[in-house]
């Protein structure tokens, strides 16, 4: 079986696009593997409805997510997501005294 992968552009991307577009990605890892949806429901702990609606429309929980991921061997792909991106030695300065700071103390009455 083959797959046409394509690339989505999320930026310009809808929050329903990108979430289609992500179970769709999830789908074809599964077929990649051969994995019937009950046996990856199985694999990740889940039910088989908690599988196919996150296949067909991306709407999902954050936990069901990881849990699929965790399933599918893929839980290195979700490494880079959010991570803090720096790009010059000033900005790493910048975000180091940010961590720092305490908001002001409020006055006691």
């Amino acid at each position: 079986m083959s797959f046409k992968y394509i690339y989505m552009n999320f930026i310009l991307a809808s929050v329903d696009e990108i979430l289609q577009q992500l179970g769709e990605r999830l789908r074809a890892q599964r077929l990649a593997q051969a994995l019937p949806q009950h046996e990856l429901a199985a694999m990740a702990g889940l039910s088989l409805g908690a599988v196919r609606k996150l296949e067909n429309s991306g709407r999902s929980s954050l936990e069901t997510l990881v849990r699929v991921t965790q399933a599918l061997g893929l839980v290195e792909e979700l490494q880079p997501l959010f991570a803090l991106k720096r790009q010059s030695i000033a900005e790493m300065e910048q975000a180091a005294q940010a961590r720092r700071q305490r908001a002001p103390r409020r006055p006691r009455r």
